[in-house]
């Protein structure tokens, strides 16, 4: 029978000796952060993840049957009393949460943890980790994923709740593809996630830093705040299996992650396309919408590549991919041979087949993405590049006339539509998406509420030599409204507009 007292040297210094006494020789049949899930004397965990938690734990704890709580939040502050099982406060418990699970979850018996390569950044984090994740299992490794576009041990994804899961979710994860003989899982790391401990007690071996720019200011502060979050995963003191940091020497913040990276004596590999000195660097590259030819300089030699990824912003993520894949033992020639193989994350730059006319779905939800996707874009269009846009609501509005004017930017013309506007007026949002356009930009804009008619007019109006971008949604297959999440793929939407209008 496992008990709390088998995890003193974890939890002892965190409880108080009247705590540690009603609960050290309680049984422990698993740790559970969902009350709802709480099947009959499990550990419930309860984090203060919202504002509100306070006011509905009480309901929480009295209609669950538990062993004991683990909280963050002290029995007094939630207004409770004399509860049926013991409540333990530990105000910094995130700081313990995952190693306890993990030594749990290890006790009941697996051998050996998978190697982790983490990947944070505003953009690229999809496309790096699923690349990273491909050339481990095309090199006979068995690998796998975890992010924005699905978790699930290659090539077989299930749909994810968020880009990097809770605390309690991620250990049952590692834990159980631990069990299923996965060698190494390449995943995510959301600002969020860092800031709120979610990785805490994850075998991070790799940490991977792709680059920063506005998003998220609805939860962190400033752009110091949202990049001190990141710049945790490259911190050894949080994550003492760290051995390698990969981080992109173009980027303006990169400084800050090459600063902790050395702190924590890590080995730091840069990659970049402008910088000769960087580790890993992009010396020669040819573009097309086929993909990209290029000739890298890496520490193990030069490697000279095909690679089906369109953009030069994917020649960027490729690069920390393959340091990422050299840093996990990944050979050489396995690299360059699989390198042909790889293929884009669902819904980043992904291109739906037509007749004629060139139409890419591309989850950009960021001014920086937005002009990084259309950028690209731009240099293949012989004719007019369309981009079909909008802004999700409920998030970041600061953003909305940054992404337009990215659009703007380099599109010919730009259709402004719904995203996902969840409790907001569509048309409010879109009225911010205008805010400070001066007159000439008004006339590259069409105002169509309606994203299917709006992807509708761009194929309508795109010709042979055109180019057509929806951007912001990308893998995604529904559109939240109101509360409701609608079926909506961007891709089907395209494909039935294309077959509607003989494209």
């Amino acid at each position: 029978m496992t008990t709390f007292n088998d995890f003193a040297d974890i939890l002892q210094s965190h409880v108080s000796d009247v705590d540690w006494g009603r609960i050290k020789d309680l049984p422990i049949t698993g740790f559970v952060s969902d009350s709802r899930k709480v099947a009959g004397g499990e550990i419930f965990v309860l984090l203060s993840v919202n504002p509100d938690i306070k006011s509905k734990a009480k309901g929480y704890i009295d209609s669950i049957n538990s062993q004991a709580v683990l909280s963050e939040i002290s029995a007094s502050d939630m207004g409770v009393d004399n509860a049926k099982m013991p409540i333990v406060h530990i105000a910094n418990l995130r700081l313990i949460l995952g190693d306890l699970v993990k030594a749990y979850l290890q006790k009941t018996g697996v051998a050996a943890l998978p190697k982790v390569v983490a990947v944070t950044g505003t953009n690229g984090k999809t496309t790096i980790s699923q690349l990273t994740a491909q050339l481990s299992s095309l090199a006979n490794h068995k690998t796998a994923v975890m992010g924005t576009a699905g978790n699930g041990i290659l090539p077989n994804l299930a749909p994810s709740t968020h880009t990097t899961l809770e605390v309690v979710a991620l250990q049952h994860a590692i834990y159980d593809y631990a069990k299923a003989d996965v060698e190494c899982i390449a995943l995510e790391a959301s600002s969020h996630g860092l800031h709120q401990h979610r990785l805490q007690g994850v075998p991070i071996t790799v940490a991977v830093y792709s680059n920063l720019s506005r998003d998220h200011l609805d939860y962190h502060a400033d752009m110091d705040d949202y990049a001190g979050a990141k710049a945790r995963l490259f911190d050894k003191a949080l994550f003492p299996t760290l051995t390698h940091a990969i981080i992109n020497a173009d980027d303006e913040f990169s400084e800050i992650f090459i600063r902790q990276a050395k702190q924590s004596g890590l080995t730091i590999w840069t990659y970049s396309t402008k910088d000769s000195t960087a580790d890993f660097f992009a010396k020669q590259i040819s573009p097309s919408l086929n993909g990209v030819e290029l000739v890298i300089q890496t520490p193990q030699g030069e490697m000279t590549v095909k690679s089906p990824l369109l953009g030069l912003f994917n020649v960027a993520n490729l690069l920390a991919s393959i340091g990422a894949s050299l840093a996990m033992n990944v050979s050489f020639d396995e690299i360059i041979n699989n390198i042909k193989h790889l293929k884009g994350a669902r819904g980043r730059m992904e291109q739906v087949p037509s007749e004629r006319g060139s139409f890419i779905v591309d989850y950009a939800h960021t001014p920086d993405a937005v002009e990084q996707v259309l950028s690209s874009l731009r240099t293949h269009c012989a004719g007019t590049l369309f981009a079909v846009l909008g802004c999700g609501g409920d998030r970041d509005k600061g953003k909305r006339p940054l992404m337009t004017k990215s659009a703007l930017k380099f599109a010919d013309k730009v259709i402004l539509t719904a995203d996902n506007p969840r409790s907001e007026n569509p048309n409010e949002i879109l009225k911010d998406m205008q805010a400070g356009l001066d007159c000439e930009s008004h006339y590259k804009i069409e105002i169509e509420p309606d994203r299917k008619l709006a992807i509708e007019l761009a194929v309508k109006l795109a010709g042979e030599n055109d180019i057509v971008a929806i951007l912001g949604k990308g893998h995604e297959t529904y559109q939240e409204i109101k509360g409701v999440r609608y079926d909506f793929d961007d891709r089907v939407v395209v494909g039935e507009m294309t077959q509607k209008w003989g494209k």
